[in-house]
């Protein structure tokens, strides 16, 4: 029990921070689409074929102004999201009229704090460390709840320490975290298998990486420039023709060496926003490459496909993001006062002094629950 406490302690206090920015960042963008305040956000989606089609037409009518990727409205957004190559972005309204624009992600919270809870603004190092720290989280939880079976008879559910001492946040730790334990597992878990693909191999089976891969590759196309005229009707109603209840949720124009537009769908059986029914068309002619049916893919790549939902709590409705908003807040909390009761309340020694003779008696008290 020592050296697992020490391990849980001195790990906690070196990742803690991470863990603190990861949690209320997760929270905050779990309700990211309500607190997006612009004209048409509150607008009803609409997948009628015809006018997406309109939409799309004249979002690409400008060569000097088309953007890589259109990301339709959807339950709970009424807006069009559009991203350029250089980086910038802009809301349209399904009508394709301008809502807003912006030169750089920091110009948009809910982007920036999107890139900081994925990436931590560095990229695919950023990503790594995440992920190493959801790891981290899980032996956190794990051995959390084993140590905490040492003072379970003195549990008592806290959001706040009853007093600003290490023992008093130790405690408070301990039982808020076991409450915590279930949904940081969840939380962790999948974050760290979107992350590395060995985990996946852990808990979806080792063909489970291959199967995922497989899935997310597109089909080999030679690079072709993007023909000036495109049909965007006949490619949207060719779309709506081979899955016909599926929503239409974004449409991804050729990149690096790829010459195929991307449309994605969402089946109504899958829990991903954006879906993963995918087509792909020649960008010369807007011919009919390939198209991938979510319902057809392996189980172990469909489950992989409901993390992030679930990660993200794009499922369940309100009461779902309710929890998981109060799963981001404790991981917050713990891993904020973590970190301040190792470094700045002599978390690293295994005793803590009492500061005054007349409360030895109390820190003798608080010491024996902590422990």
């Amino acid at each position: 029990m020592k050296t697992l406490d020490l391990l849980h302690r001195w790990i906690g206090g070196l990742i803690g921070l991470v863990l603190a920015v990861l949690g209320l960042s997760g929270a905050l963008l779990v309700h990211k689409d309500a607190w997006v305040l612009l004209p048409h956000a509150s607008d009803a989606p609409v997948q009628d074929s015809g006018a997406i089609a309109r939409a799309v037409e004249r979002i690409m009518a400008d060569p000097a102004a088309r953007p890589e990727m259109i990301s339709f409205a959807g339950p709970g957004f009424g807006l069009d999201r559009l991203r350029f190559a250089n980086g910038s972005g802009a809301y349209v309204s399904q009508a394709g009229d301008l809502v807003t624009r912006w030169d750089s992600q920091w110009e948009r919270p809910e982007l920036w704090l999107f890139d900081l809870h994925h990436h931590l603004f560095a990229g695919d190092m950023g990503e790594t460390v995440i992920g190493i720290a959801a790891l981290c989280g899980l032996f956190f939880v794990i051995s959390g709840v084993i140590l905490w079976t040492r003072t379970r008879k003195t549990f008592e559910f806290r959001l706040w320490p009853r007093r600003w001492s290490r023992p008093a946040i130790v405690r408070q730790h301990r039982d808020l975290g076991v409450v915590a334990a279930p949904l940081l597992f969840l939380s962790l878990l999948t974050g760290a298998t979107l992350v590395f693909r060995p985990v996946a191999a852990v808990i979806l089976g080792p063909s489970a990486p291959a199967q995922i891969d497989a899935s997310l590759k597109a089909p080999q196309s030679a690079p072709v420039p993007l023909a000036p005229g495109l049909d965007w009707r006949g490619l949207i109603g060719t779309a709506r023709s081979r899955f016909p209840n599926a929503e239409i949720r974004s449409l991804s124009l050729p990149r690096k060496q790829s010459g195929l537009i991307t449309l994605r769908m969402k089946k109504a059986e899958e829990w991903l926003p954006n879906g993963r029914t995918t087509l792909w068309f020649a960008a010369d002619s807007g011919r009919l490459v390939a198209a991938r049916d979510a319902s057809q893919l392996p189980v172990a790549v469909k489950a992989y496909n409901m993390l992030y939902p679930l990660h993200a709590a794009k499922v369940g409705g309100l009461a779902y993001r309710i929890v998981m908003t109060f799963s981001g807040l404790a991981l917050a909390l713990l891993g904020s006062l973590t970190l301040w009761s190792f470094w700045f309340a002599g978390g690293r020694s295994s005793i803590a002094r009492p500061r005054a003779v007349g409360g030895r008696r109390r820190a003798d008290r608080e010491r024996r629950v902590e422990v």
